[in-house]
């Protein structure tokens, strides 16, 4: 098994997919709707993309803007036929209003996937406290990944505490991977990789032409030849 560094690829379609694995992707995350952040692909669309490419692809579980599971029955269905289809992999994330942890609705979810691997999302950015958070879910099935930018304002801000959490790799709550999105650069790379993190995931930064435009490999194989190096 290769130890190099998971580069992660926003897809909201086949033509997208495509692109990103000729760019070296190692895994795709699907998702609709950018402009409410992300929101569930359908099974179609699913479909499609597991058609078109052979690497691993993690479908977002969300119904709205923001990070309240709102109507939990839609999602766990959603979650069933997504399944039914063959999805193996999800991101989830679910904060109450006062910006705790969503327990009742995560574990709603956990339930349904049955062993599932997924991704805790950039919700834990916006929680009252990570710390807690993250000794909350430890124990939840299927967890091995937090999409975190460190901070709600993206990673200029949240550095130190990536760093900070990177440190504490192994320890109770700090066992899943760390996955570094939301306003990645490519000059932040290097004192992160130093550190010890080895995922990173991006969105604009495959689309030169903007979330209009397709995913461009050769933006995507920038990305991988500097994890590389």
């Amino acid at each position: 098994m290769s130890n190099r560094a998971v580069l992660e690829v926003i897809a909201l379609d086949a033509q997208d997919a495509v692109a990103a694995r000729a760019g070296g992707a190692d895994r795709l995350e699907l998702v609709t709707d950018m402009a409410a952040d992300g929101l569930t692909p359908s099974c179609a669309t699913f479909a499609r993309i597991r058609a078109a490419v052979d690497i691993p692809l993690r479908v977002m579980l969300r119904s709205a803007d923001g990070f309240e599971a709102g109507d939990i029955d839609v999602l766990v269905a959603r979650a069933r036929e997504l399944r039914a289809e063959g999805a193996e992999e999800f991101v989830l994330g679910f904060l109450d209003a006062e910006g705790r942890p969503d327990l009742v609705a995560v574990e709603r979810l956990v339930a349904e996937l049955d062993g599932c691997r997924w991704t805790f999302h950039r919700a834990i950015d916006r929680v009252a406290d990570r710390d807690a958070l993250r000794k909350q879910l430890a124990d939840m099935p299927g967890l091995d990944t937090y999409l975190t930018a460190g901070s709600p304002e993206g990673v200029d801000e949240g550095i130190p505490t990536l760093l900070g959490e990177a440190a504490r790799r192994g320890e109770p709550g700090y066992e899943p991977q760390i996955l570094v999105g939301g306003g990645l650069r490519l000059d932040h790379l290097p004192e992160l990789l130093s550190a010890g993190i080895d995922a990173v995931h991006i969105g604009g930064a495959a689309r030169p032409a903007g979330w209009t435009g397709p995913v461009d490999a050769a933006a995507v194989r920038q990305w991988r030849a500097v994890l590389d190096a």
